[in-house]
């Protein structure tokens, strides 16, 4: 509450009748929410972990296709490994490999790594904004949740739309408690 006055005081003295304006880093608890989120309801972890598993192997690959080459950069797994990250970041900064065949297994690499990583990327993204649409009752809750987070932020008349809105739920939820305590 200390925090809330010496703002208006501070607004008071700069004559501003508009309410301040915080930016604010990513709260733990929505983080975390989030995080859970995309480990429920997406492939994200498991295409990752693939992506980890395709690099350990296509960076082998590459390392054996390599070995004998003369003047090759790619003289040990490490450095194989450092290649594959290299190509896969699209930084132009990846040693071309020498033998024809390294060159094949490193181009496989780089499309079928690119398309994973992006499309990984993407999909997640683009189903966690979507999850929403599909179940509005979540849309429901994480806007009650975030307003209860944010309650010294909300005006007289938010609080009250807030307590309208929840007082409905809770008659919703015991309607719904009777309904299954009368089925059983």
């Amino acid at each position: 509450m200390a925090q809330r006055s010496k703002k208006s005081a501070t607004q008071k003295t700069r004559g501003s009748k508009h309410r301040a304006v915080t930016l604010r880093v990513a709260h733990t608890p929505r983080l975390n929410r989030y995080l859970e989120s995309i480990t429920a309801h997406t492939y994200f972890i498991r295409v990752i972990i693939l992506l980890i598993l395709l690099w350990l192997g296509f960076s082998a690959g590459l390392f054996l296709a390599e070995q004998g080459s003369e003047g090759t950069a790619i003289t040990s797994y490490g450095r194989a490994l450092y290649w594959g990250v290299a190509a896969l970041s699209t930084a132009g900064i990846a040693d071309t490999p020498i033998s024809g065949l390294a060159q094949l297994i490193g181009g496989a690499w780089i499309i079928i790594g690119s398309v994973i990583f992006f499309g990984t990327i993407v999909a997640t993204i683009t189903g966690y904004f979507m999850r929403p649409l599909q179940r509005p009752v979540h849309q429901i809750i994480e806007t009650i949740e975030y307003n209860l987070e944010h309650l010294e932020d909300l005006s007289a008349e938010e609080l009250d739309f807030l307590k309208k809105t929840t007082d409905g739920l809770i008659m919703h939820m015991e309607r719904l408690k009777k309904s299954q305590h009368n089925d059983d």
